[in-house]
C-alpha cells in the first residue's frame, strides 16, 4: 500500500509542477464538493484526488494526440493540395497538335463623356507558316464611328476606330479564327549567309527598353565566350537567361522589358524575360526579336483577357527564324514548384528551344512603335494590348476593367 501512494504521489507531484492553477482547483475547491461520507476519510480523499489527476494526465495525453493527428492531417492536406496545384499545372502544359478557335476582343468606350476625341487600336493577326487566321470580324455601329484596317511600317496589321465627338455608345468587337500548328524543332543546321544577314541588320539595332552596348554587350560577350557559331552563342544566351532569370508574378501585366534594370534584379514576366533575350542575342551579332501574342485555352470556352504572351525568334544563316521560349520554362518552373536541375525543367528547355505549343496566335512584332494612323501619345512600347487614347492620352491597356475591354476565347465546334 505505501508503493502503490507513493507511486500515486510522484505521479502528482509531476503533474501539479506542470499545472499549479489545477494543483490549486483539486486541492482547495473540490474538498467542498465531497461527499460528507468521505470527507474524512484520508485515504479516499487521496484516491479519487489522484483519479482526477489520473483523468488529466489521460485528458492532456489525449489532447497532446488528438493535436498531433490534426497537425499530420493539416500537413497532409497541404501536400495534396499542393500535389492538385501541380497537377493542374502540368495538364496546362499538355501539347496540342493544333488548335482551332475563335478570338474576340469586346470594347467599351461608351463612359467617356459626350464630347470628347476617342481612338482605338486593335491588333490583328496574320498567316504565316505555322497560323492560319480567318473570317476577321468586326461589329461596330457606325453611325458615329469610323473604322479602317491599317498597316505599320513593321507590317503589324491592325484595326483603327475613330469616334466623332456626337458619339455616346462606343463600343466595337474584333473577332477572328485562328488555326495554330505545334512546332517541332527539326534540325538546326547553320550555313553562312550574310547576304541574308545584312538585310534583317533592323534586327540588330537597340531601343529605348534593349541597349545592345555597355553592360548587355559585356555580359553578351562573357556568355558566348569561345562560341564561334550563331547556334552555339544563342544556345549558350538561352541557358543563361534560364539559369539566372526568374518569373515575378507581382509584376504588372507582361513587364515593360526595360533590360538594365533586369541584369540588376533579373526577375519578371514574359516581357521582361524575352527583351533580356533578344538584347543579348543583338549584342553578340545574332538578329532576335519577339513576338507578341495572346493565348488559347485548352477548355471549350475561357475568358483571355489577361492571356497575353510574347515569346522570341532569332535568325539561324541558312535556316531561318527559330522560335524560343524561355519565358514559358521559367513560368513552370514557379507555378509547378519546381528546381531548375529537375528532369522536368530540362525537359521543357528543350522543347522550348525551337519547339512551341499551339495554344497561342501571334499578332504582333517590335518595340517604340508608330502606329497606323499614328497615335499621339508616345511611341508604343508593344502592341499586345488593345491601345486607346482619350483626348490624346493613353489608357492603361494593363487594367482591363477600367480601360475596359475583354478577350474571349471559343474552342472551334
Amino acid at each position: 500500500m505505501e508503493l502503490l501512494l507513493g507511486w500515486m504521489q510522484d505521479i502528482k507531484s509531476k503533474v501539479l509542477q506542470q499545472n499549479k492553477i489545477f494543483n490549486w482547483a483539486i486541492f482547495n475547491i473540490l474538498p467542498n464538493f465531497m461527499p460528507k461520507n468521505i470527507k474524512g476519510d484520508v485515504f479516499l480523499k487521496k484516491a479519487l484526488k489522484i483519479l482526477l489527476l489520473l483523468v488529466f494526465v489521460f485528458s492532456l495525453s489525449a489532447c497532446a494526440k488528438n493535436n498531433t493527428q490534426e497537425t499530420k492531417q493539416e500537413e497532409t492536406k497541404k501536400e495534396d493540395s499542393n500535389k492538385v496545384e501541380i497537377k493542374k499545372e502540368e495538364k496546362k502544359e499538355e501539347k496540342f497538335a493544333e488548335r482551332k478557335g475563335t478570338l474576340t476582343t469586346n470594347v467599351d468606350l461608351s463612359k467617356y463623356e459626350k464630347g470628347k476625341s476617342v481612338k482605338l487600336w486593335l491588333p490583328i493577326p496574320q498567316d504565316s507558316e505555322y497560323q492560319k487566321i480567318t473570317n476577321v470580324k468586326v461589329d461596330l455601329d457606325e453611325a458615329h464611328a469610323k473604322q479602317q484596317q491599317t498597316t505599320d511600317k513593321l507590317g503589324n496589321k491592325m484595326l483603327y476606330v475613330e469616334w466623332d465627338k456626337e458619339a455616346t455608345d462606343r463600343k466595337v468587337s474584333l473577332s477572328f479564327d485562328a488555326d495554330r500548328k505545334e512546332i517541332k524543332r527539326g534540325e538546326l543546321a547553320e550555313k553562312e549567309d550574310q547576304a541574308k544577314k545584312d538585310e534583317l541588320k533592323e534586327f540588330l539595332q537597340p531601343n529605348s527598353m534593349m541597349p545592345v552596348d555597355g553592360k548587355v554587350k559585356e555580359l553578351a560577350d562573357k556568355i558566348t565566350e569561345g562560341k564561334t557559331t550563331d547556334l552555339d552563342k544563342v544556345k549558350a544566351i538561352y541557358d543563361w537567361t534560364i539559369a539566372n532569370m526568374n518569373r515575378d508574378e507581382s509584376v504588372k501585366g507582361c513587364g515593360t522589358g526595360e533590360v538594365e534594370k533586369l541584369l540588376g534584379h533579373p526577375q519578371g514576366k514574359c516581357t521582361d524575360i524575352h527583351s533580356v533575350f533578344v538584347a543579348l542575342c543583338r549584342a553578340a551579332g545574332v538578329p532576335a526579336r519577339e513576338i507578341f501574342g495572346v493565348r488559347m485555352s485548352k477548355k471549350p470556352s475561357d475568358d483571355e483577357t489577361k492571356g497575353q504572351h510574347c515569346w522570341s525568334e532569332f535568325y539561324l544563316q541558312g535556316h531561318g527564324w527559330v522560335k524560343a521560349d524561355p519565358g514559358d520554362v521559367l513560368k513552370a518552373v514557379l507555378k509547378q514548384k519546381l528546381d531548375k536541375s529537375d528532369e522536368k525543367t530540362k525537359e521543357l528547355a528543350d522543347y522550348y528551344w525551337g519547339g512551341m505549343d499551339s495554344l497561342r496566335v501571334a499578332l504582333t512584332t517590335g518595340r517604340d512603335l508608330t502606329l497606323e494612323p499614328k497615335q499621339d501619345d508616345k511611341p508604343l512600347n508593344n502592341f499586345g494590348y488593345p491601345y486607346a487614347e482619350v483626348e490624346g492620352k493613353a489608357l492603361d491597356y494593363y487594367n482591363p476593367a477600367d480601360f475596359e475591354y475583354n478577350i474571349k476565347f471559343e474552342e472551334a465546334k
